[in-house]
């Protein structure tokens, strides 16, 4: 039986993933012999002497002190491309409130509150909130690990021009890149794009 430490709120989806015959799983225990861990800061807190690894749900581990961990042979592991999805499609949201004036037009939307005429208004003002559309655009991506090619794939079908660039590409994400992203000899290259 080992007992597994939560240092933050961990899905349940991962849980699930220890059987309660084998594992103990609680958010406070004094001698645990593994961590979970997602953003807490580590650097500080005092390493009990049973611990075995830490995991890390997300893909660093800025957040502990892996050369101590080292020192004194506790394996630290992350879960690298675990949340790209979710972090593809934050930098898509990004791309797309930055260039259609979203939370601009929210704004104003809400100042509407109460006028007279809205519709007037409304049909008046909503032109100050046009933005371009991002269909034929550029976008480059500097990184093409998990997220970087989910990214760039995914600009791709939405009809962006996409330039890609990464000095460590993995067979993997090779493999995993759309033929239509263009892939540059450097950060420069982009840049001039």
């Amino acid at each position: 039986m080992y007992n597994i430490l939560t240092l933050n709120s961990i899905s349940e989806k991962g849980l699930v993933k220890l059987p309660e015959k084998d594992f103990v799983i609680a958010d406070k225990m004094e001698s645990p012999d593994g961590i979970m861990v997602r953003s807490a800061d580590m650097h500080s807190y005092e390493i009990p002497d049973t611990l075995l690894a830490i995991a890390r749900a997300g893909a660093g581990t800025n957040n502990i002190p892996v050369d101590k961990c080292a020192e004194k042979g506790i394996v630290v592991f992350n879960t690298p491309g675990a949340n790209a999805n979710a972090v593809k499609e934050l930098v898509l949201t990004g791309i797309l409130i930055s260039s259609r004036k979203i939370v601009e037009g929210i704004e104003w939307s809400k100042s509407l509150k109460g006028k007279d005429h809205i519709d007037k208004l409304v049909e008046s003002g909503k032109s100050q909130f046009a933005g371009p559309e991002i269909k034929g655009k550029k976008l480059g991506v500097i990184g093409l690990g998990a997220i970087g090619v989910m990214v760039a794939n995914a600009a791709v079908s939405l009809g962006m021009e996409v330039m890609g660039y990464d000095p460590y590409l993995s067979v993997y994400s090779a493999w995993s890149i759309s033929s239509d992203v263009e892939l540059a000899d450097s950060v420069a290259q982009i840049v001039a794009q």
